[in-house]
């Protein structure tokens, strides 16, 4: 199929947009799935209209490392429990009123980091990409729902791809998460990497974040080398 450029995806949004307030668009996918450079890149068109646009993740409201282990939920991070749901409703909320405090998470220390909050006061859009965007209490927040499908075997590539960039990375930085993995042979942190996928990141894309698909306005579908196949619009 012929690669689709995102302005479609632009042009499809632009028909969902309110006359005034800030206009909610979320981005969701698998682990890998490339949820952040798609919203980058989505920023950046959106804002090519004179509009302020600002791009924030779902990750900074992860409960932190040390709260994930006093609940016992250190090998279900990124599942929904894993999230403080009510923070993330709360800034969602507030943000239409006023300056709100995003946190920030640092993919390197594998943890939240206070150093990357960052104060958003009412843009025209926002754009909020990760995972469990699908609301759990009341209804959403979200004004448009983004939805990046690719199959398995592609998204588990991807997945073990980031996984080796950040333990070859960690070879001079000792203060990265990864940095523990450096004594492992690349042959045994791409086991451990496809490891984590199947227990971890496979089930919670089959169990938690596939529903999000077909509640999605918009599904794009990716190819091998991340380009946009199809984008198909729901609803």
């Amino acid at each position: 199929m012929p690669q689709i450029d995102l302005t479609e995806v632009v042009a499809r949004l632009a028909a969902r947009r309110p006359a005034s307030g800030t206009f909610v668009v979320g981005v969701t996918g698998a682990v890998a799935a490339g949820k952040s450079v798609f919203a980058r890149a989505l920023t950046e068109h959106l804002a090519a209209d004179g509009a302020t646009v600002e791009q924030v993740a779902t990750d900074g409201f992860l409960f932190s490392n040390a709260r994930l282990a006093e609940l016992d939920l250190s090998n279900q991070k990124g599942f929904p429990a894993s999230y403080d749901h009510a923070a993330l409703r709360a800034a969602l909320e507030n943000l239409r009123q006023g300056p709100t405090v995003f946190p920030g998470y640092s993919h390197v220390t594998y943890d939240v980091d206070p150093g990357l909050a960052r104060t958003i006061d009412r843009p025209d859009v926002l754009v909020i990409e990760g995972l469990n965007l699908i609301p759990t209490h009341g209804p959403s927040l979200i004004d448009s729902l983004i939805y990046l499908d690719a199959p398995e075997y592609d998204l588990e590539a991807w997945y073990i791809t980031r996984f080796l960039g950040l333990w070859e990375a960690a070879e001079h930085d000792p203060t990265s998460f990864y940095a523990r993995f450096r004594a492992m042979s690349r042959p045994e942190v791409e086991g451990l990497a496809r490891m984590v996928w199947e227990k971890v990141n496979l089930k919670n894309l089959r169990d938690h974040i596939l529903p999000a698909r077909d509640q999605a306005d918009l599904v794009v579908r990716k190819g091998p080398g991340h380009q946009i196949l199809a984008v198909e619009m729901r609803g």
